[in-house]
Formats: C-alpha cells, structure tokens, sequence
C-alpha cells in the first residue's frame, strides 16, 4: 500500500484540479510500488496515468501564455523521443567481450526478483564508448527489444535551455517521468551534458547541469536503464565515469567483422555479390558500421532497380570504386 501521506496529497490536488500535481504525485506512488515489488499494481496505475498523458500528448509541444503568445511546452514527455524497438543483438556484429557483457546485463534484468532475495539490484548503468557510427544506438536498441520495453532517446534540443538552471528544471522533470517507467533512457553524445566540472573554459551553469545529473542518475531506480553513449570519452567527468557500472568499448569494425556482416547481409536479402566477402572486405577496411550498411543498400537499390537486367559485379564494382573514392577524399581533407 502506498505511503498515507501520497494518498492524502493525490487527494487533495485531485480535488483542487491541479494536473501537474496529481501526475507527479501519481509517478511517485508508481515508483514506491515498484520498489516494493508490487509490479502489477504499479503497472495498473502507469497505465491509467498513460491515458491521461496520452490525451495530454494530443495538444503538442504548443501552449498560448496569458498574453496570447506561443510557448514551447516542456513536459517531460516532450524532451524525449519513444522509439519502439526492433533491432536485436543477434542483428548485431559484435565483438565477443561485448556480447558476453550483454547476455550478463540482460539476465540480471530478467533474474531481478532471485537478485533482490540476496540484497542484491541489478545493473542498469551502462557506457558506450567509439567512434561515430559503429553500433552505439543500435545496441541500445537491442537492449530495450530483449528486455521488451521502450526506448526514450533524450532530446537535447528541447532538453537544454539558454537560461540560468533552465536545463537542470528539465532534467528533473525527465527523470520524475521515465522513474516509473520500465524503459531504456538513452543520452547519445553523453558528454553534451556530462562534462568534465574542472574544465576552466566551461561555465558554472553546466557545472550545475552536471552536478544535478549525477544526482538524478543515482536516484533512478534499476527498473530504469540508463544507456550513455559518447565519442569522446576525455571530455567526460571523472565523476560520470564512476556512476556507470558497465563501460563497452565499440570499435570499428575489424576485417573478419566486416566478412560476417557482408555475408549476413547477403543471406538476409538472397542475393550475391559475386565478389568474395574477404576480397570486399579488404578494400572496406577502415570504415564504420554505418558506412558499411549504406554500401550494402546502395547496392540493393541499383540491384532491384536495373531487375530483371542487373548486373551484380558491375553494381558492386562501381560502388566499391566510389568508396574508394571517398575514403581518398575523407583522408586528403584531415
């Protein structure tokens, strides 16, 4: 049963119509179930409160204020995006520390109930660390679609305000909404908001957004996973280091890596290449995963468009001499 005093406050701003109250009042008792293990009866109630945001939702991120003019609505709802989840690990090329780190995580979420019987929570802070376009969102992806829960990407735009203790006032909010949701909370570009507090050229308001960060992350319960992804990992707080329990190195893909995506590939949409994946391969070396799946459709699309005349060595032949051209191009302009 939830705390008395809740009961009472969801009474009284119930009944005075204050909205945002009730929510939040709503959210809190959620939460104190879960922590409970009352999981049905706390899923009963965020369902009820979801209608209710559903209906809210309807209205957009667009308010008049009293003077007639158009403000931006800051809802917490509105500083995410929700993304339903389909990409599955078993999609993904990954190297064997990182699927054995994975499988860990995953069965910590799903064992939880054995964990809390020897005083023990499961893991749910994790760091993805690489160079741009090599798997960081689509990991998060595959964790949210194993664990069967929502994925909410953080929304900086909306997020980060240009006024004094704007972007820690959404911080809060965002946090007091996905505490009573069984979610994957996605920050890419972790080091947008995580910066490191000693930097002298960085201002005391985001020494204040990273301050109240750390804080808003330790208070999240283990129901909430909270997937940082950075490409810069020096700019990083050392104290933002400590938070994450589980820190996963993704790097570009390797040569035998890009040999079993080319040939997974291949296998998923029943086609050949007609070139040997390790003869492709060696002249891919050096690119990202998402790279690599833009060569692959590239092809696809030339392949389905010249049917039923398609020539597959010259599609493949061409596109790797564009690569080509373009990996020369990256290499001359650095």
């Amino acid at each position: 049963m939830a705390r008395a005093d809740l009961i009472v406050d969801l009474i009284r701003h119930a009944i005075t119509g204050n909205k945002p109250m009730v929510k939040k009042v709503t959210e809190a008792i959620i939460s104190e179930e879960r922590k409970k293990q009352h999981t049905i009866l706390a899923d009963k109630i965020e369902n009820e409160l979801n209608k209710n945001r559903a209906i809210d939702s309807s209205n957009n991120n667009i308010n008049l204020n009293t003077n007639g003019k158009v403000t931006l609505d800051y809802r917490a709802e509105n500083l995410i995006d929700e993304i339903t989840p389909i990409k599955k690990l078993t999609d993904l090329i990954l190297p064997l520390d990182v699927v054995t780190l994975s499988n860990q995580f995953i069965q910590e979420q799903f064992r939880v109930d054995l964990l809390r019987s020897y005083g023990l929570e499961p893991r749910n802070r994790i760091l993805l660390i690489g160079p741009p376009g090599n798997g960081k969102t689509s990991i998060a992806e595959a964790y949210a679609e194993a664990l069967l829960i929502p994925l909410f990407v953080v929304k900086y735009d909306s997020l980060v305000g240009a006024y004094l203790g704007e972007t820690a006032s959404r911080l809060r909010k965002l946090m007091d909404y996905v505490s009573t949701r069984k979610c994957v909370l996605f920050f890419d570009e972790f080091e947008t908001l995580g910066k490191e507090r000693g930097d002298t050229h960085e201002t005391g308001e985001i020494k204040r957004v990273v301050s109240s960060l750390l804080l808003q992350i330790d208070n999240l319960p283990s129901h909430v996973i909270v997937i940082g992804a950075t490409n810069h990992p020096e700019l990083l707080d050392r104290a933002v280091w400590r938070r994450f329990q589980i820190k996963i190195s993704l790097p570009i893909p390797t040569r035998v890596n890009i040999i079993s995506w080319l040939d997974e590939f291949q296998h998923k949409h029943k086609i050949r290449f007609e070139y040997a994946s390790e003869t492709i391969a060696k002249k891919l070396l050096g690119i990202n995963y998402a790279e690599l799946e833009e060569f692959g459709l590239s092809i696809l699309r030339q392949y389905v468009l010249s049917l039923p005349d398609s020539n597959m060595k010259d599609i493949v032949s061409n596109e790797l001499k564009s690569k080509a051209n373009n990996i020369s191009d990256s290499e001359s302009q650095k």
